[in-house]
């Protein structure tokens, strides 16, 4: 399983960063739930990453990886921020927005704990996850996304 991730980290990134802009453009597009203002800063940082990793994944370019990593990062944070705005009733009292969509309303809140921030985080950490896995370099005797193989090793 580790030098799946190895190997492809890079891809399975891309793909977590497909679904999610796919996802979002169809929440707000297709079902017209409008974003409110901290879901425009993830999309932010998620949106490029779908350009990026798949360059990076068809260039098999692993330096993509210090870059995607910080996108990542930020989108999670803001989305943790934007959960608890949501979940914890004082928080959205301390700052709310005030422009647009509130940022406590849930379109979604399915099993009363799955919101589209924690659906941002979840594609967040999924993203941060494949690309940490990818950073070593793969197995011997694999193909591998930077295109060495076994007989061509690197040092």
């Amino acid at each position: 399983m580790r030098s799946f991730f190895r190997n492809y980290g890079i891809y399975m990134a891309w793909l977590v960063s497909l679904v999610a802009t796919a996802g979002s453009l169809y929440l707000s597009e297709v079902l017209h739930y409008e974003p409110c203002r901290l879901c425009w800063f993830q999309r932010i940082f998620m949106y490029p990453q779908v350009i990026l990793l798949g360059i990076a994944a068809y260039r098999q370019d692993r330096n993509i990886i210090t870059y995607s990593i910080p996108l990542s990062a930020v989108g999670a944070v803001i989305s943790v921020y934007h959960y608890a705005l949501q979940k914890v009733p004082f928080m959205s009292e301390l700052l709310p927005c005030k422009v647009g969509i509130p940022c406590n309303f849930d379109y979604i809140n399915w099993w009363g704990f799955i919101t589209i921030p924690l659906l941002a985080l979840i594609a967040a950490v999924l993203i941060i996850v494949c690309l940490w896995a990818a950073k070593d370099k793969p197995e011997h005797g694999t193909e591998s996304l930077a295109g060495e193989d076994a007989g061509q090793q690197s040092n």
